[in-house]
Protein backbone atom coordinates (compact mmCIF):
# COMPACT_ATOMS: atom_id res chain seq x y z
CA UNK A 1 0.00 0.00 0.00
CA UNK A 2 1.31 3.44 -0.94
CA UNK A 3 1.88 5.93 1.89
CA UNK A 4 -0.66 8.67 2.47
CA UNK A 5 0.47 11.91 0.84
CA UNK A 6 0.24 14.79 3.32
CA UNK A 7 0.79 18.54 3.06
CA UNK A 8 1.70 20.42 6.25
CA UNK A 9 0.32 23.95 6.44
CA UNK A 10 1.19 26.76 8.87
CA UNK A 11 2.67 30.29 8.75
CA UNK A 12 5.69 29.50 10.99
CA UNK A 13 8.79 27.64 9.78
CA UNK A 14 9.49 26.04 13.14
CA UNK A 15 5.94 24.65 13.36
CA UNK A 16 5.92 23.17 9.86
CA UNK A 17 9.36 21.58 10.19
CA UNK A 18 8.47 20.26 13.65
CA UNK A 19 5.47 18.47 12.14
CA UNK A 20 7.65 17.06 9.40
CA UNK A 21 10.10 15.71 11.96
CA UNK A 22 7.28 14.22 14.02
CA UNK A 23 6.10 12.14 11.04
CA UNK A 24 9.55 11.20 9.68
CA UNK A 25 9.82 7.82 11.42
CA UNK A 26 6.56 6.71 9.79
CA UNK A 27 7.64 7.47 6.23
CA UNK A 28 6.42 4.10 4.97
CA UNK A 29 2.89 5.07 6.07
CA UNK A 30 2.84 8.86 5.61
CA UNK A 31 4.72 10.81 2.94
CA UNK A 32 5.20 14.51 3.63
CA UNK A 33 4.68 15.71 0.07
CA UNK A 34 4.61 19.45 0.69
CA UNK A 35 5.36 22.12 3.27
CA UNK A 36 3.16 25.17 2.85
CA UNK A 37 3.02 28.68 4.32
CA UNK A 38 -0.24 30.59 3.97
CA UNK A 39 -3.57 29.10 2.89
CA UNK A 40 -2.38 27.43 -0.30
CA UNK A 41 -1.30 23.96 -1.41
CA UNK A 42 0.10 23.58 -4.93
CA UNK A 43 0.58 19.83 -5.19
CA UNK A 44 -2.15 17.19 -5.03
CA UNK A 45 -2.20 15.35 -1.71
CA UNK A 46 -4.49 12.98 0.16
CA UNK A 47 -4.63 15.06 3.35
CA UNK A 48 -3.72 18.63 4.28
CA UNK A 49 -2.84 19.04 7.96
CA UNK A 50 -3.63 22.64 8.90
CA UNK A 51 -1.80 23.69 12.08
CA UNK A 52 -3.62 26.67 13.58
CA UNK A 53 -0.74 28.03 15.69
CA UNK A 54 -0.64 31.83 15.50
CA UNK A 55 -3.85 32.23 13.49
CA UNK A 56 -5.08 35.73 14.30
CA UNK A 57 -8.65 34.91 13.25
CA UNK A 58 -10.90 31.90 13.83
CA UNK A 59 -9.59 30.46 10.54
CA UNK A 60 -12.93 29.79 8.87
CA UNK A 61 -12.02 31.86 5.80
CA UNK A 62 -8.81 29.88 5.34
CA UNK A 63 -10.68 26.61 5.89
CA UNK A 64 -13.32 27.50 3.29
CA UNK A 65 -10.63 28.49 0.78
CA UNK A 66 -8.70 25.28 1.36
CA UNK A 67 -11.81 23.11 1.07
CA UNK A 68 -12.49 24.64 -2.34
CA UNK A 69 -9.04 23.53 -3.57
CA UNK A 70 -9.15 20.05 -5.19
CA UNK A 71 -5.43 19.52 -4.46
CA UNK A 72 -5.98 19.70 -0.68
CA UNK A 73 -7.70 16.32 -0.30
CA UNK A 74 -9.09 15.78 3.19
CA UNK A 75 -8.59 18.89 5.33
CA UNK A 76 -7.62 18.27 8.97
CA UNK A 77 -7.22 20.95 11.67
CA UNK A 78 -4.32 20.28 14.05
CA UNK A 79 -4.58 22.36 17.23
CA UNK A 80 -4.18 22.71 20.98
CA UNK A 81 -7.52 24.55 21.11
CA UNK A 82 -9.99 21.69 21.54
CA UNK A 83 -13.10 23.80 22.12
CA UNK A 84 -16.10 21.67 21.03
CA UNK A 85 -17.71 24.63 19.25
CA UNK A 86 -14.61 25.15 17.11
CA UNK A 87 -14.43 21.44 16.27
CA UNK A 88 -18.12 21.41 15.33
CA UNK A 89 -17.66 24.49 13.13
CA UNK A 90 -14.72 22.88 11.33
CA UNK A 91 -16.59 19.64 10.66
CA UNK A 92 -19.71 21.54 9.56
CA UNK A 93 -17.58 23.43 7.03
CA UNK A 94 -16.32 20.13 5.63
CA UNK A 95 -13.14 19.27 7.53
CA UNK A 96 -12.41 15.57 7.93
CA UNK A 97 -10.65 15.90 11.27
CA UNK A 98 -9.97 18.11 14.27
CA UNK A 99 -6.95 16.68 16.02
CA UNK A 100 -5.22 17.30 19.34
CA UNK A 101 -1.58 18.39 19.13
CA UNK A 102 -0.80 16.51 22.33
CA UNK A 103 -1.26 13.17 20.54
CA UNK A 104 1.82 11.07 19.87
CA UNK A 105 3.27 10.66 16.39
CA UNK A 106 1.80 7.15 16.16
CA UNK A 107 -1.64 8.36 17.24
CA UNK A 108 -1.46 11.11 14.61
CA UNK A 109 -0.49 8.64 11.88
CA UNK A 110 -3.32 6.28 12.86
CA UNK A 111 -5.80 9.19 12.81
CA UNK A 112 -4.57 10.25 9.36
CA UNK A 113 -4.95 6.70 8.09
CA UNK A 114 -8.54 6.56 9.37
CA UNK A 115 -9.29 9.91 7.72
CA UNK A 116 -7.79 8.72 4.43
CA UNK A 117 -10.26 5.82 4.58
CA UNK A 118 -13.16 8.26 4.83
CA UNK A 119 -13.67 8.54 8.59
CA UNK A 120 -14.16 11.85 10.41
CA UNK A 121 -11.88 11.98 13.46
CA UNK A 122 -12.35 14.56 16.22
CA UNK A 123 -10.19 14.58 19.35
CA UNK A 124 -11.86 15.08 22.70
CA UNK A 125 -10.79 17.96 24.91
CA UNK A 126 -8.14 16.76 27.33
CA UNK A 127 -5.48 18.04 29.66
CA UNK A 128 -3.65 21.33 29.28
CA UNK A 129 -0.48 20.84 27.27
CA UNK A 130 2.77 22.24 28.66
CA UNK A 131 6.23 22.42 27.17
CA UNK A 132 7.14 19.40 29.30
CA UNK A 133 4.13 17.23 28.44
CA UNK A 134 3.81 17.84 24.70
CA UNK A 135 5.46 15.70 22.06
CA UNK A 136 9.22 16.20 22.10
CA UNK A 137 9.12 16.20 18.30
CA UNK A 138 6.80 19.20 18.02
CA UNK A 139 8.19 22.72 18.03
CA UNK A 140 6.67 26.16 18.31
CA UNK A 141 8.14 29.66 18.46
CA UNK A 142 9.42 30.37 21.97
CA UNK A 143 9.58 26.74 23.09
CA UNK A 144 13.33 27.06 23.61
CA UNK A 145 12.62 29.82 26.17
CA UNK A 146 10.28 27.59 28.16
CA UNK A 147 7.03 28.99 26.81
CA UNK A 148 4.18 26.48 26.85
CA UNK A 149 2.20 26.08 23.61
CA UNK A 150 -0.61 28.27 24.95
CA UNK A 151 1.79 30.95 26.25
CA UNK A 152 3.62 30.97 22.92
CA UNK A 153 0.41 31.34 20.95
CA UNK A 154 -0.71 34.23 23.16
CA UNK A 155 2.70 35.87 22.60
CA UNK A 156 2.37 35.37 18.83
CA UNK A 157 -1.03 37.05 18.84
CA UNK A 158 0.25 39.93 21.00
CA UNK A 159 3.10 40.40 18.52
CA UNK A 160 0.52 40.55 15.70
CA UNK A 161 -1.23 43.40 17.55
CA UNK A 162 -4.26 41.65 19.03
CA UNK A 163 -5.76 42.93 22.27
CA UNK A 164 -6.44 40.68 25.26
CA UNK A 165 -10.13 40.69 24.33
CA UNK A 166 -9.31 39.72 20.73
CA UNK A 167 -7.21 36.81 21.97
CA UNK A 168 -9.87 35.68 24.45
CA UNK A 169 -12.59 35.77 21.79
CA UNK A 170 -10.47 33.85 19.31
CA UNK A 171 -9.45 31.15 21.78
CA UNK A 172 -12.71 30.85 23.76
CA UNK A 173 -10.81 31.58 26.97
CA UNK A 174 -11.67 34.09 29.67
CA UNK A 175 -9.86 37.41 29.95
CA UNK A 176 -8.48 36.25 33.30
CA UNK A 177 -7.02 33.12 31.68
CA UNK A 178 -5.39 35.23 28.97
CA UNK A 179 -3.93 37.57 31.58
CA UNK A 180 -2.56 34.58 33.49
CA UNK A 181 -0.82 33.23 30.36
CA UNK A 182 0.58 36.69 29.65
CA UNK A 183 2.00 37.09 33.18
CA UNK A 184 3.62 33.66 33.00
CA UNK A 185 5.06 34.33 29.54
CA UNK A 186 6.40 37.73 30.58
CA UNK A 187 8.22 36.18 33.55
CA UNK A 188 9.85 33.58 31.34
CA UNK A 189 11.08 36.01 28.69
CA UNK A 190 12.01 38.78 31.13
CA UNK A 191 9.70 41.62 30.08
CA UNK A 192 7.24 43.74 32.04
CA UNK A 193 5.27 45.75 29.47
CA UNK A 194 3.34 44.96 26.30
CA UNK A 195 5.64 47.11 24.16
CA UNK A 196 8.61 45.08 25.42
CA UNK A 197 6.72 41.86 24.71
CA UNK A 198 6.00 42.96 21.13
CA UNK A 199 9.65 43.85 20.59
CA UNK A 200 10.70 40.47 22.02
CA UNK A 201 8.22 38.73 19.73
CA UNK A 202 9.51 40.56 16.67
CA UNK A 203 13.07 39.55 17.56
CA UNK A 204 12.22 35.90 18.33
CA UNK A 205 10.14 34.67 15.40
CA UNK A 206 6.66 35.39 16.71
CA UNK A 207 5.42 36.96 13.48
CA UNK A 208 4.12 34.71 10.70
CA UNK A 209 6.28 34.29 7.61
CA UNK A 210 5.68 36.67 4.75
CA UNK A 211 6.44 36.26 1.08
CA UNK A 212 7.17 32.53 1.39
CA UNK A 213 4.21 30.29 0.75
CA UNK A 214 5.15 26.88 -0.56
CA UNK A 215 7.85 24.25 -0.71
CA UNK A 216 7.35 21.15 -2.83
CA UNK A 217 8.84 18.12 -1.04
CA UNK A 218 8.55 15.69 -3.94
CA UNK A 219 11.78 13.88 -4.78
Amino acid sequence: MSPIRVALLNDYDVVVHGLKGMLRRYGERVEVAALAWGATVDVKVDITLFDTFGESQRGNDDVARLLADPDVGHLVVFTWNLVPQLAAEAVALGCSGYLDKSMTALELVEALEAIAQGEIVVSEAGREVTSESSSAELSWPGSEYGLSPREAEVMALITQGLTNQDIASRSFLSINSIKSYIRSAYRKIGVARRSQAVRWGLEHGMLPNSGREYEDRRR
